[in-house]
């Protein structure tokens, strides 16, 4: 059943069905039957608790992802003043309750992970928490996306440089993602090699949101 309301809420937090990207219907719809199953004393579990939390989190900053076109605002370029103090308060609720027990589920580390970018400032201590959560959930579940953001965790922590050599290591070549995180990381560093990753990983995006964000990514190396 979690497991269901976790591809359900991810459907709305991601969109891959429609050339759109965020469904907040489908996000509502989860968190709600999360919710019912916190209430009945024999499904409120550390794990439901946790999947509670991290849907909080991530629900938090609905308002400030996307702009009145409905283009995807990129994180760090969020307007803080716009995310949800109300559902990270409750995030924070459910992720102590779910602190309970033995279990440590995807669910748990998730949420850890969403919590932390509720804390907007750039911090040493940011990055090193999100880096050894997912240290600690490729270990558990691994998947290429939780792969990719481990890396892009490690150059916060430790440099771009080595980044570098753990992503190439993935050598996801059939996934635009891969080709994105490489940009990213290439940015400021070796803008040549940057761009040349961008418009492989545009040529092989299949929305218009991903597109318009690596887009916006080619324009921002170009300026800067």
């Amino acid at each position: 059943m979690l497991k269901t309301l976790y591809l359900l809420y991810s459907e709305g937090y991601y969109s891959t069905s429609q050339n759109t990207t965020l469904h907040k219907d489908l996000c509502a719809k989860a968190m709600l039957l999360t919710y019912l199953l916190i209430l009945n004393e024999a499904t409120n579990l550390p794990e439901t608790n946790a999947l509670m939390a991290l849907m909080c989190f991530h629900s938090s900053r609905f308002e400030a992802r996307t702009s009145e076109s409905g283009e995807i605002i990129l994180y760090q370029d969020q307007d803080e003043t716009l995310w949800n103090q109300e559902l990270i308060e409750k995030g924070t609720y459910f992720l102590g309750k779910s602190s309970t027990g033995n279990t440590l589920s995807k669910y748990h580390l998730e949420a850890g992970i969403a919590y932390w970018h509720t804390q907007k400032k750039d911090s040493t201590e940011k990055w090193q928490h999100i880096l050894e959560l997912y240290n600690n959930l490729i270990i558990l579940e691994y998947s290429p996306i939780v792969a990719l953001n481990r890396t892009f965790a490690l150059s916060k922590v430790t440099s771009k440089q080595e980044a570098i050599v753990e992503a190439e290591k993935l050598n996801l070549t059939d996934n635009h993602f891969y080709y994105s995180l490489l940009g990213n990381l290439y940015s400021n560093f070796d803008n040549a090699k940057a761009l040349q990753h961008f418009e492989t990983a545009i040529g092989m995006a299949k929305t218009s949101s991903d597109k318009n964000i690596i887009r916006k990514n080619i324009q921002n190396t170009i300026i800067n």
